[in-house]
């Protein structure tokens, strides 16, 4: 048997127990050989097409285990306003992009962080109206759970002092009772009813923006989180019209259990480039708005824990109807008091633990983590929220802090953590996460390093979890996840050996080649 493609002269990380190897063989969508050089010879023709790896690291496929897949491709068409340090800067940006667009035309942006920003506040709509007096402004901040909008918007949207909050939501309004245009959680919903909605082709068009931008670090799966219909068509559209560049692992929002329930679909439903894997639940918010549910409250800030989104009664129904039908159910839960109360339903129930997931896990405690040694959910965790969190310990103070993002003591307790990059909240890139896992800010300086040094992760550590780990949340590691004879054919081959630079050069990883089905996808052909 001859090979279609072989590479050569690799550093070739396989993930499994034989850790390394110098060349791959590919036939068709699978693996045919994994070895030496010398061996491999027998597998080449004139027809094989030889990629020299010239020593650079060959990698299984990267998995991304939670992201979101249409809001990537929005966010990449609208204004960035990551690492922005002051509502001028922010201004800046709106005032640019109204050059651009009609009156009118509404102004999406994501990526503001009030905790950079020089005036230590949140922007409001009269910052806002200053440069947009005449386009709706709506703009989001980095973890998603907060918007700011202008005047302008707030009036589209029909909200004003006499508006209630809704429930889960918050409006914020200033000593007079009037809106200060910060809106949290499910408040959300009130503005984005009042943007126009994207059509089908612009969801096709923002999909395939975010597949485009996910191959070229390696990426080979995304489990694309809170899908709604019209993404979902989008999905299958590209899919049929052969347009599709990755492979794609869906969890619907919550909206839509009732109807997953009744049509009776079952995890993995779909093919190997489409899944139906489950529903995604939000059970509370984020540390960056102090929303997220916490046992005491925030330290900067002592009127506040935070809130759960869900009643005791709505959150074990929904788990329960979704893994009695045989769905997994992806539960945000960020705050120690959301994690307990996941937990302590889960003690309740006979479940297969291959059916939860718990995304984030990000404030835990001993006791918490010997609750989930003893239930083994999966665990999907977002490493580089360590670096843009650099004011966690802020948030709940020292003693507390030793248990953010605890990912060494999860594994070594045998819980199975698979990473994720929560895009568009955080960069797509997976190496901003390996990196922000390795070295936790020792180079940014970031105060939490201090009491959480000893759960930094090795190298091979990290890559397990964007590899054989993230393949084992959607029960593929019988076909993904490292590379082995038999096995699919889904590899990266990088642009430097990973295992010769420092930390810090790992920032600058990319793809040189992204195989995905034993197809390039990505690199030159």
């Amino acid at each position: 048997m001859h090979a279609d493609i072989a590479i050569l002269n690799g550093n070739i990380v396989t993930m499994n127990k034989d850790l390394l190897a110098e060349a791959v063989a590919i036939k068709g969508a699978r693996i045919i050989f994994v070895g030496s050089d010398n061996a491999v010879k027998k597998y080449i023709n004139e027809e094989t097409l030889i990629i020299d790896a010239d020593g650079k690291t060959v990698l299984p496929g990267l998995i991304d285990c939670h992201m979101h897949l249409a809001g990537l491709g929005f966010t990449l068409q609208s204004i960035d306003l990551r690492n922005i340090k002051s509502i001028e800067e922010l201004k800046k940006k709106v005032r640019e992009k109204i050059d651009e667009v009609k009156p009118g035309k509404w102004i999406l942006g994501r990526g503001w962080d009030q905790e950079l920003f020089i005036e230590k506040r949140y922007p409001n709509r009269w910052d806002l109206d200053e440069v947009a007096p005449n386009n709706p402004v709506l703009l989001t901040r980095i973890c998603g759970h907060v918007i700011v909008v202008n005047s302008l918007a707030l009036k589209k949207a029909g909200i004003d002092k006499n508006t209630p909050n809704p429930k889960g939501g918050v409006i914020e309004r200033n000593r007079n009772g009037e809106p200060t245009g910060i809106l949290k959680e499910n408040a959300l919903n009130l503005v984005w009813k009042a943007v126009p909605e994207y059509s089908l082709a612009d969801y096709e068009k923002a999909v395939e923006i975010a597949c485009r931008e996910a191959v070229k670090y390696g990426i080979t799966t995304l489990h694309a989180m809170s899908v709604i219909d019209k993404e979902f068509r989008a999905m299958q559209n590209l899919y049929y019209k052969g347009r599709l560049k990755t492979k794609i692992r869906i969890y619907f929002s919550k909206n839509y259990a009732r109807d997953l329930f009744l049509l009776g679909i079952h995890c993995g439903f779909g093919n190997d480039m489409i899944k139906i894997m489950g529903v995604k639940v939000l059970l509370d918010g984020s540390l960056g708005g102090r929303t997220a549910a916490l046992r005491q409250n925030y330290s900067d800030k002592s009127s506040k824990r935070g809130r759960i989104l869900l009643s005791d009664k709505e959150l074990f129904n929904i788990i329960y109807n979704t893994i009695n039908n045989n769905l997994q159910i992806s539960i945000h839960a960020i705050g120690d008091r959301a994690i307990e109360k996941v937990l302590n339903i889960l003690e309740k129930m006979d479940f297969n633990n291959r059916l939860i997931r718990i995304e984030h896990a990000s404030l835990i405690s001993r006791g918490l983590l010997e609750k989930m040694i003893k239930l083994k959910p999966y665990i999907v965790i977002q490493p580089h929220f360590i670096i843009t969190d650099w004011w966690a310990v802020d948030r709940v103070g020292v003693e507390r802090s030793r248990w953010i993002y605890a990912f060494k003591s999860m594994i070594d307790g045998g819980l199975i953590l698979a990473g994720s990059s929560d895009s568009p909240v955080e960069p797509i890139n997976p190496w901003t996460g390996i990196y922000a896992a390795i070295t936790r800010g020792k180079y940014e300086k970031i105060k939490l390093y201090k009491y959480t040094v000893n759960e930094r992760l090795s190298l091979i550590e990290a890559l397990k979890l964007y590899t054989i780990n993230a393949s084992k949340i959607s029960f593929e590691e019988k076909y993904i996840g490292s590379i082995e004879v038999g096995k699919i054919a889904d590899l990266t081959i990088l642009n430097k050996n990973i295992f010769k630079i420092s930390e810090k050069e790992l920032l600058d990883i990319k793809a040189q080649y992204t195989i995905i089905n034993g197809k390039i996808v990505y690199g030159a052909k």
